[in-house]
């Protein structure tokens, strides 16, 4: 099958040399953005703790509660556009330590919010958080893409990501050792007085704050590595670099771009599915199979050390397979996971809710690579559009929420079954078109 106007290095014309997978002198930089995979990842998947956690402590509904990734990824969604400013006028680094600072900040907000014994205030501090993240992550993955030659971005943002669920794994563990075993038992609550209650929750809620401002102090060491380094991408502000010029403009090109605008939705749908399993594995664990709150969060973290081995592994079979292939067949397996867990409402099902994070490992790199194909000069723009696409994260949840409180937690899983169903369908259309101007990444094997 052809792959359009896609450009090859040719390793091996006479003379040629194989270029790196960045540039010459970008080895450190690079490392030291990687180091900001690892800690937005650890922030965002604490919140799937979060989740299980507020509806114990606050006695809410699967809908309530899931609010807790609304504020999260709805920051992600509010702050894109303005990050992709702050990249266009200052550069990636500018952006990468803006995002640091505010993030920083949301964590230390934890503080006032454990205080207060608010709800609210807790949805605040988290949307300030990942309102940091959101300008983080819209800087960090188009600066990566930026650090080496466009024939590797792919495999380079695959290598980059690889460590998020790194990250993801740390927060997660946070939350299972030090947040889940600690909480209050329901049961432990009836011969509560209101006061006794409140005591209870006041505690329950500083278990929150340990690992947030932990986080925090992390990123302010982050940014003091970041910011004292010098950090120049000859690429950034020539053919990564943003241009409103043109007979339409960046945002009417990146609309007449099919790929581009379809693997926005691909991603909405990617982002939405990831984060509905990874909110719901507890709950699944607990109300389906009747697992223990003390230790129904370990099956949240043997999700993700599968989402990072996997990660690894696909990052290494890209250099094999073509993206879109391999995107195509882990969205179909991860159809047939989601439909397992719906059913078989057994141990089963939960073994495969687990499982549904091998699909997921390929996917956030590989449709952000494959939609900023081409791009050049509107990279910085279209990349704020796939991280506005994060936004499923913050609708989807709420929808299989809703699901499971009418129609239980196994029925539920419809929802990530759907969405990665469409995501393979985004990666057949990629497969079966051919790729009008720009040059395209060309990772793995010729098909």
């Amino acid at each position: 099958m052809a792959r359009g106007s896609v450009t090859r290095v040719q390793p091996h014309e006479e003379g040629a040399r194989k270029p790196g997978l960045v540039y010459p002198g970008l080895t450190i930089p690079f490392i030291l953005v990687v180091l900001c995979f690892a800690a937005w990842g650890s922030a965002a998947n604490l919140t799937d703790v979060l989740v299980g956690v507020f509806r114990h402590i606050f006695s809410m509904s699967n809908f309530e509660s899931a609010l807790v990734q609304f504020a999260y990824y709805g920051a992600y969604f509010s702050l894109a556009i303005p990050a992709a400013l702050i990249n266009k006028r200052f550069g990636y680094k500018a952006g990468v330590l803006t995002g640091l600072a505010c993030a920083t900040v949301g964590g230390l907000l934890f503080i006032p919010a454990s205080m207060l014994l608010t709800y609210g205030f807790f949805l605040l501090a988290l949307f300030v958080l990942a309102s940091g993240l959101s300008i983080l992550e819209t800087s960090a993955n188009p600066f990566v893409i930026a650090m080496g030659p466009e024939s590797s971005a792919t495999q380079r943002l695959n290598l980059a990501q690889s460590f998020n669920p790194v990250g993801a794994n740390i927060g997660v563990l946070l939350g299972a050792v030090l947040i889940l075993p600690q909480i209050t038992p329901e049961s432990a609550k009836t011969s509560m007085t209101p006061d006794q209650l409140r005591d209870v929750q006041e505690r329950d809620l500083s278990l929150v704050l340990g690992p947030y401002t932990g986080i925090a102090f992390v990123l302010l060491l982050i940014w003091l590595l970041i910011a004292f380094r010098k950090i120049n991408v000859p690429e950034e502000h020539s053919a990564f670099g943003l241009d409103a010029g043109g007979k339409s403009g960046a945002l009417g090109r990146l609309w007449h771009n099919r790929h581009y605008r379809y693997g926005v939705a691909a991603q909405f749908l990617n982002v939405g599915a990831q984060v509905c399993t990874w909110t719901f594995t507890i709950q699944y664990a607990q109300d389906v199979v009747g697992v223990p709150t003390g230790i129904s969060g370990w099956y949240l973290q043997a999700s993700l050390i599968l989402f990072l081995v996997s990660r690894f592994v696909m990052t290494y079979l890209l250099g094999i397979f073509r993206p879109t292939k391999l995107l195509f067949a882990m969205g179909a397996l991860g159809v047939v996971f989601a439909l397992v867990a719906v059913l078989s409402p057994n141990m089963l099902g939960l073994i495969a809710v687990v499982a549904i994070s091998l699909s997921l490992s390929l996917m956030f790199p590989t449709i952000y690579g494959v939609a900023l194909q081409g791009l050049g000069k509107d990279t910085k723009f279209g990349a704020a559009g796939l991280v506005m696409a994060i936004l499923g994260g913050a609708l989807l949840p709420l929808v299989q929420g809703r699901i499971m409180d009418t129609a239980g937690a196994a029925p539920a899983f419809i929802v990530p079954a759907v969405c990665l169903g469409l995501v393979a369908c985004y990666a057949l259309f990629d497969l079966r078109t051919t790729r009008h101007g720009g040059a395209a990444v060309s990772e793995g094997a010729a098909p």
